[in-house]
């Protein structure tokens, strides 16, 4: 016994002498940060400030690789699929971690236990808005007005089903009393185009993708879905202030990575990252995409994946949201 026991001890120890080594030596090639949206939206916005933080941090480049589609779940399903050696994290969000699982019954991933959570970047309302040349309402009572006074219910755009754009549409309508029509897009750059062609008249999305828009008069925001104004577009009043106080949901950020990411790895990562952000330079642009920051340690952001994912999955079920 002793013959075959004393070899096997000397497997595992050499095999774990390995993974501490392997996880000494990282970074030894380039990083990948798959976002889950098409280019354009705040995501991939967030990722790329990031990924070019980290690549002079880490001295080692890190890339933004985009992988759209099923309301971000399929770019989760690949991140949790990758093997756990630090090369591939993802630009975590709402989406894919606590509105799709519920709104996509078969994803190939659990959410919680599927990844290794590492920092939360931070976290943006959303605004409603319309095209200024379909809607002529010029506050959000005139605008549930003029929805429940059409013949057939106005669309609605979003970045995805199941998307946190998706919710807060559907929030809108229980809460207004005033039917719409959901009309998915693979990310908000696609939605977006088609809300300023006026394909459709309304949307909901997060603020810093829209805020041109609405400084220049081709949108018209009629409410943030914050409990305060936003110093980005401080004109803009709170759903609060504008008569649907109910109407409250953000859409969080964060980094992650497969399940087992080895802890010398996860540490250096949320280390190196909360320092990124700490920087004048990195807290002024995620200021000027509106995203506020909120310092968490690496077991306070998995607690807070967690509970997001028990209180929007919750949502979600109990307003009905699928994948339409």
């Amino acid at each position: 016994m002793r013959r075959i026991i004393l070899p096997l001890i000397a497997v595992l120890a050499c095999l774990g002498f390995a993974q501490t080594a392997a996880a000494q030596a990282w970074p030894s090639r380039p990083i990948r940060i798959v976002v889950v949206f098409p280019p354009g939206g705040s995501s991939d916005i967030v990722a790329r400030v990031l990924a070019e933080a980290l690549t002079a941090r880490l001295n080692q480049r890190v890339v933004v690789d985009n992988r759209p589609g099923a309301g971000g779940t399929l770019g989760a399903a690949h991140v949790a699929q990758q093997p756990a050696d630090g090369y591939t994290l993802m630009l975590s969000n709402t989406a894919p971690i606590t509105s799709g699982p519920p709104t996509y019954p078969n994803v190939a991933y659990d959410p919680v236990a599927g990844f290794t959570h590492i920092a939360y970047l931070g976290a943006t309302p959303l605004v409603v808005v319309a095209n200024r040349a379909l809607v002529p309402a010029t506050d959000l009572a005139g605008l549930v007005a003029w929805v429940k006074a059409q013949s057939s219910p106005p669309g609605f755009g979003s970045s995805g089903a199941g998307s946190v754009a998706h919710i807060a549409g559907t929030m809108f309508e229980r809460q207004a009393g005033a039917a719409l029509t959901h009309v998915p897009y693979r990310g908000s750059s696609p939605m977006q185009a088609d809300l300023l062609a006026g394909n459709i008249p309304i949307a909901f999305d997060t603020l810093p993708q829209n805020v041109d828009h609405i400084r220049e008069g081709r949108l018209r925001a009629f409410a943030v879905t914050a409990r305060a104004r936003e110093p980005m577009a401080p004109d803009v009043p709170t759903t609060a202030e504008a008569g649907l106080p109910a109407l409250l949901i953000e859409n969080w950020l964060g980094l992650s990575g497969p399940t087992g990411l080895p802890a010398e790895i996860a540490d250096r990562l949320h280390a190196e990252t909360v320092a990124a952000l700490g920087t004048p330079a990195l807290r002024e642009r995620m200021d000027q995409y509106g995203i506020r920051q909120r310092p968490m340690t690496r077991a306070e952001f998995n607690a807070f994946v967690a509970e997001d994912v028990r209180e929007i999955g919750g949502m979600v079920r109990a307003l009905g949201i699928t994948a339409r």
